[in-house]
């Protein structure tokens, strides 16, 4: 897909969703808009129940919106497609595939030579850490090694966007901080245009360049705020007066 530079690199328009529950309508999402440039990363949080997931769903095309659209490159989202690679919370591997595997599943579909998909497969298990790993199970890796490997799987088929849905919220705390500074280095270094929902401010101040509050009943936009912050980040960046007052900033926007 050709990129427009002229605008963002994914648009979310007007977004409204609706579900019928005891024959009456529950409106979900009400007037989402948002936009991400080329090689931004945004975090999106809320409480719980205000639609982040569903939100996050209709840009990855697996459930329509009741109203409004989303575009990637200017063209409209009418389904999953290539140009948007997803992670979950739960890993979703393959259980009776190798990591090897399943890195390479996406391609598989694409029916790339043979070659070249092996050469892509072992980039990335190269990018995670885990070449040693191609022929062992999911079953033998830790939560935080089977995230990675999730990681590298969306991005092997090299989407225009990264859709995250609460990607470290399954870890401890340690692991979780560990993949933190992992794919905050790995976005530093591909610059794909990212997408992350959360219910952890500290971890979306840490990672993202802007992030967007939304309230609930119905989900909404309350606000958005810009994370001005080195591009080069550490654990320590946490304890930096600048990282509090944003992580303040967030908090007071969530509890309007």
């Amino acid at each position: 897909m050709t990129n427009n530079h002229n605008l963002p690199k994914l648009q979310v328009c007007d977004i409204s969703k609706s579900f019928r529950h005891r024959r009456e309508e529950l409106v979900v999402l009400k007037d989402i808009n948002l936009d991400l440039e080329a090689n931004e990363f945004v975090c999106i949080v809320g409480p719980s129940g205000c639609g982040k997931s569903t939100l996050l769903n209709i840009i990855a095309g697996l459930i329509p919106p009741s109203k409004g659209h989303v575009k990637v490159d200017g063209e409209v989202v009418l389904g999953p497609g290539r140009d948007r690679g997803m992670v979950f919370q739960n890993y979703t591997l393959f259980p009776w595939l190798t990591i090897a595997d399943n890195i390479g599943f996406g391609l598989s579909l694409q029916r790339l030579p043979k070659g070249e998909s092996q050469e892509r497969i072992a980039y990335y298990l190269d990018v995670i850490g885990l070449s040693r790993f191609a022929n062992a199970y999911p079953k033998q890796l830790s939560g935080g090694m089977k995230q990675r490997v999730a990681i590298a799987r969306a991005l092997a088929n090299e989407p225009e966007v990264l859709l995250m849905d609460e990607p470290f919220g399954a870890l401890d705390a340690q692991t979780k901080e560990e993949l933190q500074e992992f794919f905050l280095g790995l976005w530093q270094k591909t610059h794909i245009t990212v997408l992350m929902i959360t219910h952890d401010v500290e971890e979306a101040v840490f990672l993202s360049e802007g992030i967007y509050v939304m309230g609930a009943h119905p989900g909404c936009i309350r606000d958005k705020i810009m994370i001005d912050l080195p591009a080069v980040r550490t654990l320590d960046t946490k304890l930096t007066l600048e990282f509090v007052e944003l992580k303040r900033q967030v908090i007071q926007a969530l509890r309007i």
